[in-house]
């Protein structure tokens, strides 16, 4: 069994109100048994429900980094709010009396073994171990469907430059909407997010000059997208056998939904990797019509600055897991990386956990950068690629974190070149707020995690602080 912490056990809930109800089973001392199998890898019990039985819950370790979790509950929630508090109940210390491993899930334990030794020999079989063989009449058609797709996208970008964003009326904003649609047609869902956060910059009415000035930031970057996805398509017509991009994001902007399988098979895997979350919050995107929930974290062997992210569509949002933030040492088996620049996206299947260190704190200093000037500069060439990320995150060690005489709150390094700290609009809160209510001893020689908006409206370059480490101690000020 893998360490529970509160924070580990926090992780494994779909959603708030799952870590809620869980730990109000065991306020209110719903379980009236409690059982640890002999070898500790079986946590089961009873749990009281609104029916006369009470429900059966376990939650098995005898794989420590999958846990799985059965309860006879209704619930389509996964996992349910009685298994969770059986995990917050032996978090809390409650006592877990020895029983041996109840027959059904001995039964359960051999169908889910045997499943697995079946997987094993297929793979060795060669079923599944040959290369994947690829439909190349239907890559073929879907690769000339998005070039088509390509051109009427590119007919409406060049009419709307033209035409100048102060002509747009509402005929034209329908004649947008109507494009959007298609692009699902044409198998360019990418596209089709980034035309929908166009239209979505138009319909504002609050700045008219800002919001124009990121609607043309906007056309510029779909306009870079066509014409590197028209040679990249056309390429791949030639040879539908090409490999994917696995090192730029042309096909995140396609549309394409790269599967743990493709990235393992390109080389983007790590194997024991140790994570550590500085950062985390959700929102909503309307331009892709799903909540997000974002986390930033330090690779404390690298110090690469990586972010997960989990897309909860509107639909399915009530069903899907949340993702919440974690405040123990992500110990991670297998790391799947993402193509990307800065703060490329990472995924994983299985994590482990434990507390945090004093040492930990020490590689977060050490992964610092201490030279503003070449941090600006990493970002500056990040900035200036139409494709990338337009917010990335670093950690910059500052040897102060003060005021000047106009009130800015600004950062300073080791040499004395400062940079200036301001709320960004990328954000759903500001932080800038928060700083007075530190203690002057956090404020001197510390690290600060940033995210850098170029603000085209002001033209000028803009950091706001998400937490700050020091003394052993990490404060979020983003939640």
């Amino acid at each position: 069994m893998p360490e529970l912490t509160t924070s580990y056990v926090d992780s494994l809930a779909p959603n708030a109100a799952a870590i809620k109800n869980g730990q109000g089973l065991v306020r209110k001392k719903s379980f009236i048994r409690l059982h640890i199998s002999e070898n500790g890898e079986l946590l089961f019990g009873q749990c009281t429900g609104s029916g006369k039985t009470p429900y059966e819950c376990s939650v098995d370790f005898i794989t420590p980094d999958n846990p799985v979790f059965r309860c006879t509950c209704p619930s389509r929630q996964f996992p349910c709010k009685h298994t969770l508090g059986l995990l917050y109940a032996y978090v809390e210390g409650q006592a877990f009396t020895p029983a041996p491993v109840p027959e059904d899930i001995s039964s359960k334990r051999e169908k889910a073994e045997k499943r697995e030794e079946n997987k094993a020999k297929q793979a060795a079989g060669g079923a599944e171990s040959k290369p994947k063989k690829v439909n190349k009449s239907a890559l073929k058609k879907k690769i000339n469907a998005q070039l088509e797709g390509l051109d009427l996208l590119e007919k409406l970008v060049l009419s709307l430059i033209r035409g100048g964003l102060s002509t747009i009326d509402s005929k034209t904003l329908k004649t947008v909407q109507e494009h959007v649609k298609q692009m699902g047609n044409y198998y360019l869902s990418g596209a089709q997010t980034q035309l929908r956060r166009f239209a979505l910059l138009l319909g504002k009415g609050e700045n008219r000059e800002e919001s124009y000035t990121y609607a043309m930031e906007q056309l510029t970057r779909l306009h870079a997208f066509i014409k590197k996805a028209r040679v990249y398509l056309t390429t791949r017509a030639g040879d539908p056998e090409l490999a994917l991009d696995h090192e730029s994001t042309i096909d995140e902007w396609l549309g394409h939904a790269w599967q743990l399988s493709e990235l393992k098979e390109y080389g983007l895997v790590k194997e024991s990797v140790e994570l550590l979350q500085l950062a985390f919050y959700s929102y909503d995107d309307p331009a892709r019509q799903e909540f997000v929930d974002l986390g930033y974290w330090l690779e404390t062997a690298s110090g690469a600055i990586h972010r997960t992210v989990n897309y909860r569509p509107y639909k399915a949002a009530k069903l899907m897991r949340e993702e919440d933030s974690f405040f123990d040492l992500a110990r991670i088996p297998l790391l799947y990386t993402y193509p990307g620049d800065m703060n490329v996206r990472v995924r994983y299947e299985e994590m482990t956990s434990r507390a945090v260190e004093a040492k930990d704190l020490e590689r977060v200093a050490a992964s610092a950068n201490r030279s503003y000037a070449e941090a600006l500069k990493k970002v500056k060439n990040q900035l200036k690629n139409p494709l990338s990320d337009k917010t990335p995150v670093m950690l910059l060690h500052a040897a102060s974190l003060g005021v000047t005489g106009s009130g800015q709150y600004v950062l300073t390094d080791d040499a004395g070149v400062q940079l200036v700290l301001d709320d960004i609009p990328s954000l759903p809160q500001g932080t800038l707020e928060l700083l007075p209510f530190l203690p002057a001893s956090a404020m001197k020689d510390c690290c600060v995690l940033v995210m850098f908006e170029h603000l085209l409206d002001q033209g000028r370059l803009v950091a706001q602080p998400l937490t700050i480490i020091q003394n052993g101690a990490i404060t979020r000020l983003l939640y």
